[in-house]
């Protein structure tokens, strides 16, 4: 199990629930443009948000940001590491440097201790675009080894200037090099694994490439914070996120949906039905979250072949014949319903079960 450290709030490592970030891609000088946007990213779900340091009007941006939004705030530093003491200095709950495009020991050094000094963590950045030019030498380009040997070395500095407490991301665009990189370090530290893939591309081709990346290094138990790398609107990221962690049940007071993909068996209008039911599950998820109640399993299938299996193995369920669905909970047959009824008495299930009605 890897050490644990807080930002903010929000613990990572050390068994802590797998916390969600995401970046904002606003102005962070724009303070009421970068409130909104995190504010939104809040309401998605989102545990941790990340933002862009260019300059210091920037950094002093920061802290008026802190004030307005509830989850804590990492401030992201290349080069000048004169940004990243002023961005803590003004309420950074969480540094990102890459230290070797931060300069000299000294320089890092400087860094170090203003995180010292607030007690905040700081993240160790190692990415394929930016490894250090000896590494990419002696390697003859970016490879696993490399990026292990980069932040090995960065992590062996800053434990020399007594400081601990660390995460460490080393990410790539390429799935299999991200993944054998991560397979290289995870035995060899102890500290929390910030893991993605970076630069994955758009909402359509990176999801995939993410959801394999990430779901990949998680089955295999590595992994204490993630983020859904992608173009466009930092929401997206949020959403499928939170996908990847409830597909691996990862995720606490969530519903796992369950339906078949449907076939010439099948004797209802499923596509309707499962619609209409993950339309009402929303609400009650929303629910589970602000009560802290368990998650849930709900299973909708569409004929007698493995829908009876599957809808029994749920936590609430419905196997359906030609214009009706057998409805179970918690494995019990309950009832026999007509198909325009199937969604309407699996959520009223559901809701009893949770207090919600």
């Amino acid at each position: 199990m890897s050490r644990q450290v807080a930002c903010g709030e929000v613990l990572i490592g050390g068994g802590a629930p797998i916390s969600i970030q995401s970046m904002t891609n606003t102005d962070t000088r724009n303070i009421p443009e970068t409130v909104s946007q995190i504010r939104r990213l809040e309401d998605a779900g989102c545990d941790i948000v990340r933002c862009a340091i260019p300059d210091m009007e920037a950094a002093a941006a920061l802290g008026s940001i802190k004030k307005q939004v509830k989850v804590p705030l990492v401030a992201d530093i290349h080069f000048d590491y004169r940004l990243a003491v002023a961005a803590i200095e003004n309420g950074a709950d969480k540094v990102r440097i890459n230290p070797g495009n931060i300069g000299s020991r000294e320089r890092v050094k400087a860094v170090v201790e203003a995180a010292r000094g607030r007690q905040i963590p700081i993240r160790i950045g190692v990415n394929s675009g930016s490894l250090e030019k000896e590494i990419l030498e002696k390697y003859q380009g970016v490879t696993a080894e490399g990026l292990a040997e980069s932040a090995l070395k960065n992590i062996e500095m800053i434990e020399d200037m007594g400081f601990s407490d660390l995460v460490l991301s080393l990410k790539s665009s390429d799935v299999r090099l991200n993944y054998k990189a991560h397979k290289l370090i995870f035995e060899k530290m102890g500290y929390p694994l910030h893991i993605g893939i970076t630069e994955a591309g758009t909402v359509e081709s990176g999801k995939a490439k993410s959801a394999i990346g990430i779901g990949a290094l998680l089955l295999c138990g590595i992994g204490d914070t993630i983020r859904v790398s992608l173009t466009g609107d930092p929401v997206n990221e949020v959403f499928y996120a939170n996908e990847i962690l409830k597909a691996l049940e990862l995720k606490k007071n969530s519903i796992y949906f369950i339906s078949c993909p449907t076939c010439g068996r099948c004797g209802v209008d499923l596509a309707r039905i499962t619609a209409e039911v993950e339309r009402a599950l929303k609400p009650i998820e929303d629910s589970m979250k602000k009560n802290n109640l368990p998650s849930v399993s709900v299973a909708v299938m569409g004929c007698a072949v493995n829908g009876p299996g599957e809808a029994r193995e749920a936590d609430f369920g419905v196997a359906c014949g030609k214009g009706k669905g057998l409805l179970f909970r918690k494995g019990e047959i309950v009832k026999t319903v007509r198909e325009e009824d199937i969604a309407r008495e699996l959520i009223l299930y559901i809701k009893q079960e949770k207090a919600l009605v």
